[in-house]
C-alpha cells in the first residue's frame, strides 16, 4: 500500500517536470524566433542545453539554455544562446555578425 503510493507521487512528479520542461521549451523557441525576427535573420536550429535546478534566491525553478543558429545571408552561420529560468527569459545572447544593407 504504502510502495504504491510511492511510486503514484513518484510518476507524479517526473510527468510534472516533464510537462514545465516542455513549456519551457515553446516559451524559448517563441523567444528566439521573435528575436530573430526582430533583428532580420534567419533561424537555422535550436537546440536545447544544459539545465540545472535550484533555488538560492527564490522558488523551485529550472533554469535551461538553449542554443540557436541564424543566419544574415544563408551562406554564413552564427550560434547564439537563450538562458531561461523557470518560465521567464533571463538573458538572450547573440554574437557580432555583418547587417546586410538593403
Amino acid at each position: 500500500m504504502m510502495a504504491d503510493l510511492f511510486w503514484i507521487l513518484l510518476i507524479a512528479i517526473v510527468a510534472s517536470l516533464f510537462w514545465q520542461q516542455r513549456r519551457q521549451s515553446e516559451l524559448a523557441k517563441n523567444y528566439i524566433v521573435r528575436r530573430c525576427q526582430q533583428t532580420n535573420v534567419q533561424l537555422i536550429s535550436i537546440a536545447r542545453g544544459s539545465h540545472s535546478f535550484g533555488w538560492p534566491k527564490g522558488p523551485l525553478d529550472i533554469q535551461t539554455r538553449y542554443y540557436f543558429e541564424f543566419s544574415v545571408n544563408g551562406l554564413d552561420c552564427y550560434q547564439g544562446y537563450a538562458v531561461m529560468k523557470g518560465m521567464r527569459i533571463k538573458e538572450i545572447y547573440m554574437p557580432a555578425y555583418p547587417v546586410l544593407e538593403e
